[in-house]
């Protein structure tokens, strides 16, 4: 047995490169082997997001709190509220962040394959955060 205490693990500010906007990550969990499970709780400012990425293995979100958007490349902005779970399958290329006017926070689970759990792509642009591209 493991437990992590609260606190343990240190917040950082979500990388430039991935993120738009202020973002926090609260890493929460990470499975030791054989398990490849992650998880961490992840807060976004009022039109914070992340970059176009995908999962190896997917990637599930349980919306904590505020409101969001999600987007899976070629589909519509949804969007996402507290108590809300959204999938996103294997090699799914998506972004997800809150809204204009209002924060969100996130749970975000997902497993590694072959020691990375996601592929990093280009910045969602404002027109595509906006639903104009």
């Amino acid at each position: 047995m493991k437990i992590t205490r609260s606190g343990e693990n240190e917040s950082y500010a979500g990388p430039e490169d991935y993120f738009t906007g202020t973002v926090r990550v609260d890493p929460m969990f990470q499975a030791e082997e054989p398990g490849r499970v992650s998880g961490s709780h992840v807060t976004f400012e009022p039109g914070a997001r992340t970059a176009w990425h995908t999962h190896p293995a997917g990637q599930t979100l349980v919306v904590t709190f505020g409101r969001g958007f999600v987007q899976e490349e070629g589909g519509e902005i949804q969007e996402i509220s507290q108590g809300d779970v959204v999938w996103f399958p294997a090699g799914v290329k998506h972004w997800h962040g809150a809204s204009p006017k209002t924060a969100m926070s996130h749970m975000a689970i997902q497993e590694s394959i072959g020691g990375t759990p996601v592929t990093w792509m280009e910045k969602v642009t404002d027109d595509q955060y906006e639903g104009k591209a």
